[in-house]
């Protein structure tokens, strides 16, 4: 699918929209370079969970492949083993697929092309162009030189072919302790680009591999993998973010003076950068670990397993990505885009139900206590001829606590002494008394309910009643626990200016209420199922035990105004 060209100059037809990366692959298809074929891949590394940044990286990928008809390839950049699990694979499958993804082009593995990657390494010592070097990695750094100053040599960067060659098959046998020799590239130690600076091709790492096991004892770097990874399958268009574009010198180097490998093209693009987020593993793992947040499925976390929970839908986040676009700057997106594409998402497939998370009893007086007046309510009023549920209005209902004021400003149209408002699918009902305890605390409302004016009907010469709250039945009502989420960061721009993300973090980004009230219909739900709770936002059927829901998103800013104006 196309995203859109924001470079685009107005009034360009939304066919020819194309982003940058689309026209690169146009000009390689019409020169019919790589036989006008295009194959993509995604290569996530199985060190942890894919979030929100990979689903970027998979809308980019994939969807560059299907428009041109070409397929795209799932591989599992496993280079280092300390840091990487089959429980990061199975999830990443998982995942990728439940956003709408399939990987045609085929499931590989970098590890699949251990040997082969030895041989090319050999390939380079064979030429002049890689030797075994004996500095620690702090020494390494040492001469790597500076932004101002160039790099030193290794001393023994001028080793002869054949000693390279003995120490590095020697490596591969184990006979040396780790860190005790690295095979490095012999490029330029003077170059600007740091990349290029003898980068290190191997190291010797003894650890537990999840597919080879203790077969090797030496792992080629990411550097050194992911190109030749995407030549040996044959990739033409190896689709990164903006962090490797100065690591792509490097990567055509490599394939340059690799003999026999094709040779595919590197194109970056801007990586994904919302607002109150943040996309880096390793700081995410800072806060899994530090029990700031229950775990990489946390609904707070922009783990794609975090979205799931938190009732994220496949289409709201693929729709959000493409929004977006592909550009070649990076630059910051506003969270509330991804909300919107849920909103919208949700909108149109999502039930309606009625819930009051903080309750206060209302009750009828004009109403038997076994009496129950059947209201038809709308599932779905986007969706024409919409199927109806019914819920009873009986004599003790519960209202939620912010739809009465005691003491009212004049543009409250809620409930307030001697006011009258319309329950939701039901009637207009009139405040006659408040009940207070002995604390002063209200303990139940005595209201009157019209008989005239169920359906929506307002008897003639009667005032028309603005308000509308939302109520469920205290006969038939479900108890439940619901999980209200804000942002997990309380910055736009966590991290930055001096402070760290855990000073940065919102400590009102989870609500916890143990005793809302939901209507009938809602106990039956399975785990997974979405709603819209009616003024409240839109809520998804959590694993817990009994009924609990986690709320994915707020409804539109309304709500929020009107509290402001006092309505």
């Amino acid at each position: 699918m196309s995203t859109p060209n924001q470079d685009a100059p107005e009034g360009t037809d939304a066919a020819d929209r194309r982003n940058f990366v689309e026209l690169e692959v146009e000009k390689d298809i019409e020169s019919g370079r790589f036989d006008g074929r295009v194959l993509t891949r995604f290569p996530p590394e199985p060190n942890g969970y894919l979030h929100i940044g990979h689903a970027k990286a998979m809308s980019t990928g994939f969807g560059i492949a299907a428009r041109y008809g070409g397929q795209t390839n799932l591989r599992f950049d496993d280079t280092n083993p300390a840091k990487e699990d089959q429980e990061f694979v199975d999830a990443i499958r998982e995942d990728v697929r439940w956003l709408g993804y399939e990987w045609g082009g085929g499931e590989y593995f970098a590890s699949d092309y251990f040997e082969q990657l030895f041989g090319f390494a050999e390939q380079l010592i064979q030429k002049g162009l890689a030797y075994v070097c004996d500095l620690s990695a702090e020494q390494t750094r040492e001469y790597r030189g500076t932004a101002t100053e160039p790099g030193k040599d290794s001393p023994t960067r001028d080793r002869s072919v054949e000693e390279n060659l003995d120490l590095f098959r020697r490596m591969r046998a184990g006979e040396f302790e780790d860190g005790a020799h690295t095979l490095r590239a012999k490029i330029d130690m003077a170059s600007p680009n740091f990349n290029m600076r003898d980068p290190v091709l191997y190291r010797i790492a003894r650890a537990h591999h999840h597919r080879t096991g203790d077969a090797w004892c030496i792992y080629p770097m990411y550097d050194f993998a992911h190109g030749q990874s995407d030549a040996i399958e044959g990739i033409t268009h190896s689709l990164c973010s903006l962090e490797f574009e100065n690591h792509r010198p490097l990567y055509e180097w490599f394939l340059e003076h690799i003999d026999g490998i094709s040779r595919p093209r590197q194109i970056e693009f801007a990586r994904l950068n919302p607002t109150f987020t943040i996309t880096s593993k390793r700081k995410l793992q800072v806060l899994v670990e530090g029990g700031h947040v229950t775990g990489w499925d946390d609904p707070r976390m922009p783990t794609i397993r975090g979205l799931r929970r938190r009732g994220y839908t496949p289409t709201a986040i693929r729709n959000f990505c493409e929004g977006v676009g592909v550009t070649k700057f990076n630059a910051t997106h506003d969270l509330h885009l991804l909300e919107n594409a849920l909103r919208e998402d949700l909108n149109e497939h999502a039930l309606r139900r009625m819930a009051v998370l903080r309750p206060i009893k209302v009750v009828i007086g004009n109403l038997e206590e076994d009496e129950a007046v059947e209201c038809a309510a709308v599932d779905n009023p986007q969706v024409q001829d919409s199927s109806t549920r019914p819920v009873f209005l009986t004599r003790e209902i519960w209202i939620d606590q912010d739809d009465f004021r005691e003491e009212a400003p004049k543009k409250f149209f809620r409930l307030r002494p001697e006011g009258q408002v319309r329950l939701r699918f039901g009637y207009v009902i009139r405040c006659d008394e408040v009940i207070k305890d002995e604390a002063g605390e209200i303990a139940e409302l005595r209201c009157t309910y019209d008989p005239r004016t169920g359906g929506g009907v307002t008897p003639e010469g009667e005032k028309k009643v603005k308000g509308v709250i939302h109520w469920v039945s205290a006969r038939d009502a479900v108890d439940a626990r619901v999980h209200l989420y804000d942002h997990l960061f309380q910055v736009p721009r966590p991290g930055t200016d001096g402070r760290t993300l855990v000073e940065d973090l919102n400590p009102n980004s989870l609500e916890t209420i143990e005793h809302a009230k939901l209507e009938p219909a809602l106990e039956d739900s399975e785990a997974g199922e979405r709603f819209q709770f009616e003024r409240l936002g839109y809520f998804i059927r959590s694993h817990g035990e009994g009924v609990e829901f986690n709320r994915a998103v707020t409804l539109r800013d309304s709500w929020s105004k009107i509290e402001k104006k006092g309505g």
